[in-house]
């Protein structure tokens, strides 16, 4: 006997066929990055939804980051055709982590995936002018970083596009994009452990000194040591957050 599914399936949403439109002429070069859509009565009229259907698609798209709308007139104005996926992805990921439906300790283990294959693939890649470029920006990184007077919040942001820049190195753009958007998601939560380390100088001096690690197995083609080295920092960090929240919550 073949069991089927009898739960209804969700209702069809007047702006889903914006959606599938958009989506089928972006896949055949009918539109293409940098294309300005037509307006919203040309949509409407086009597609047989609604003025009001038309906005919210757009709003979707914009939320997404495959449109980038601003109101106005002239060449940039209206809905612009871009591709942002971390953006979208991001805050996605908040906003579920927010529910509880997605756990930090997940995106921690999901972290340490992606990054530990990004830098043995980063590690091993060949060696083009664009991967010496992207070394040479990490290497920036790593001095603005060491800067005896920065801050926490600025030490956290560089920290971030650190991570990011490594991954790049592998040349994936879905493992960068989603390295963009892990670090996105748990931006909030990273910064306020951070702020609220009672020994700060500490985690500071140990965070940079597992940066240049890993920075030099790199650049030094040596990918399991990268990776090993990458897999300690991240797990050591988030080790390092349960005291940081209880001292939070008993100050005294």
């Amino acid at each position: 006997m073949t069991v089927t599914d009898s739960s209804p399936l969700p209702p069809r949403r007047s702006y889903d066929l914006l959606l599938e439109n958009i989506e089928a002429d972006l896949r055949s070069g009918a539109i293409k990055l940098g294309d300005q859509l037509p307006g919203e009565r040309t949509l409407a009229e086009t597609y047989g939804i609604s003025r009001a259907s038309v906005r919210e698609g757009i709003r979707i798209l914009d939320a997404m980051g495959v449109l980038r709308s601003s109101s106005g007139s002239g060449p940039k104005s209206g809905a612009i055709i871009v591709s942002e996926p971390s953006a979208g992805l991001s805050s996605a990921l908040r906003l579920h982590m927010a529910s509880s439906r997605l756990s930090v300790a997940d995106i921690v283990e999901t972290r340490v995936l992606l990054e530990t294959w990004a830098a043995q693939a980063a590690a091993t890649s060949p060696d083009t002018p664009e991967k010496q470029e992207a070394l040479a920006r990490a290497g920036s990184l790593l001095e603005a970083m060491d800067r005896p007077d920065l801050d926490r919040d600025t030490f956290h942001t560089l920290d971030a596009r650190f991570h990011v820049e490594l991954s790049s190195l592998a040349g994936n753009s879905v493992i960068e994009t989603m390295m963009d958007s892990l670090s996105g998601a748990i931006r909030g939560y990273v910064k306020e452990a951070m702020d609220n380390f009672d020994d700060w100088p500490r985690i500071l001096t140990a965070l940079r000194q597992q940066h240049h690690g890993i920075f030099d197995a790199v650049a030094g083609r040596n990918g399991a040591l990268a990776a090993d080295r990458l897999r300690e920092h991240i797990t050591w960090f988030y080790a390092q957050i349960p005291a940081a929240e209880g001292q939070a919550r008993n100050p005294g």
